[in-house]
């Protein structure tokens, strides 16, 4: 964020462009992540039996993602882009006010004007921060999410159809729509070009080809060049700390690293059973979609205040605090990812283990909770970052005007900011960069690899 932050302001001076390109880059970087995994993990499932069928018909790149992974990986994508909806607003306090050292950046939103009104201690205008927010999460829930949730559950996989099926008022009326229709027909027509026309553009195409290639090239040395720029930048940043300046850095990182995962821990306690319950019924998915999506969204920095006091109430140090503070941004990953996953267990399966009579525990082992281990996989996988990117907030907190803090890298990086401590900063973020590269390797690749080789509908 400071990074980003002071560079975007340095090129766009005396303006707000900067800021809002800022804001904009941050959220992205909290939302983009947790859909690309759940992509990942669909494609590694794709059955064999689609693969096979794609490979006969002889599809090339375009035609194999189009008709066959965007369709399997279509329940997961959905789910995990409500995921970074919901991430975006959490975040919104921290991306539109931002302080660094002795300068405060602000832009106009509900995210600031929230800052301000923790800031101040006034309720009121809390209260319709939060009003105002919960009534666009319900609208897009209404007009976006819910039309596209039951959209998607006609790309699951299964030979059978289940009992209930989801509904959505706006989706029927899209459905039944002459208007739309009529659109989606001239846009049909406009678009559509005669065949001589692609083997003309296919000619042009190919005599472009190494003219791109050629941008490519130089586009791909720029990029290295700027790379190797900024290793050098860094470097010598680095080079202003002495060893002992790391001890601590890398003491905190191994502190938050055990909150990060205790925090994941928790939050799959109920996340898992509860997202079973959402996902496999529909009448309890049209209730309680807009309640999670609105627990989710809501900003966990503007409850901080009442968890802290709750906390120095009940005698608990921040140490502990702070798991529960992560906890408030890291369980919905998991109960987002279980959703999909349970909504896209095939329905013949569950009529299979309704015929051989399974009680509850056979069911949830034989059954569900394999279904949804590849879904839980990817949930663990955000779920982890979401907290790492929590930390930051969790580990350094003020209330009432006083300054709370606890050992961990998360308040590292936030001392380092409000001080202007580039080399302590920067040497911060690049252990956290590495512990979670290293936990990637070792950990969640190869629970991927198991999701993928036991628990994939294709095996």
């Amino acid at each position: 964020m400071p990074g980003v932050v002071l560079a975007l302001v340095r090129i766009f001076p005396g303006s707000n462009i900067g800021l809002e390109l800022a804001s904009i880059l941050m959220i992205f970087t909290g939302q983009a992540w947790n859909m690309t995994f759940s992509f990942y993990h669909s494609i590694r499932s794709v059955p064999k039996d689609q693969i096979e069928a794609a490979t006969v018909y002889r599809f090339n790149w375009w035609e194999r993602l189009k008709w066959v992974e965007l369709p399997f990986s279509m329940i997961g994508l959905v789910w995990n882009s409500m995921m970074s909806m919901a991430g975006g607003w959490f975040f919104l306090m921290i991306t539109e006010s931002f302080v660094l050292g002795s300068k405060d950046f602000r832009l106009p939103g509900i995210g600031s004007y929230m800052s301000v009104a923790v800031a101040r201690g006034d309720v009121r205008a809390m209260v319709w921060a939060i009003i105002a927010m919960v009534l666009m999460i319900v609208i897009l829930d209404q007009l976006l999410w819910r039309p596209v949730v039951v959209w998607s559950q006609k790309f699951r996989v299964e030979e059978g159809a289940s009992e209930e099926i989801a509904s959505s008022w706006f989706y029927d009326f899209l459905r039944h729509s002459m208007t739309l229709e009529w659109i989606r027909e001239a846009f049909g027509k406009l678009f559509r070009r005669p065949r001589t026309a692609d083997r003309g553009q296919r000619t042009a195409n190919e005599a472009r080809g190494s003219t791109g290639h050629l941008v490519s090239l130089i586009l791909f040395l720029l990029l290295v060049g700027s790379l190797l720029f900024g290793a050098w930048k860094l470097i010598t940043l680095l080079r202003q700390l002495s060893s002992h300046d790391f001890l601590p850095i890398l003491a905190a990182g191994g502190w938050t690293l055990g909150r990060v995962l205790l925090s994941t821990a928790i939050g799959t306690l109920w996340t898992l059973p509860a997202g079973l319950a959402i996902g496999l019924s529909p009448k309890w998915s049209r209730i309680f979609q807009p309640i999670v999506q609105i627990a989710a969204s809501f900003p966990a920095p503007m409850l901080f205040p009442l968890v802290i006091a709750m906390l120095k109430a009940a005698g608990i140090s921040l140490g502990w605090g702070s798991v529960v503070l992560m906890l408030l941004g890291t369980q919905w990953y998991i109960l987002f990812n279980v959703i999909a996953g349970a909504m896209a267990i095939p329905a013949d399966l569950r009529e299979a283990s309704d015929s051989y009579r399974m009680d509850r525990w056979l069911r949830f082992r034989s059954l569900y909770l394999p279904a949804v281990f590849p879904y839980l996989v990817t949930g663990w996988v955000t779920a982890a970052g979401g907290a790492w990117n929590a930390s930051i907030v969790a580990e350094f907190v003020t209330f009432k005007g006083q300054v709370l803090t606890t050992h961990g890298l998360g308040a590292q990086i936030s001392i380092a900011a409000e001080r202007a401590d580039f080399p302590s900063l920067a040497a911060s973020v690049i252990l956290m960069a590495l512990i979670v590269v290293a936990f990637n390797r070792t950990v969640w690749r190869r629970l991927y690899a198991l999701a993928e080789e036991r628990f994939s509908l294709s095996k």
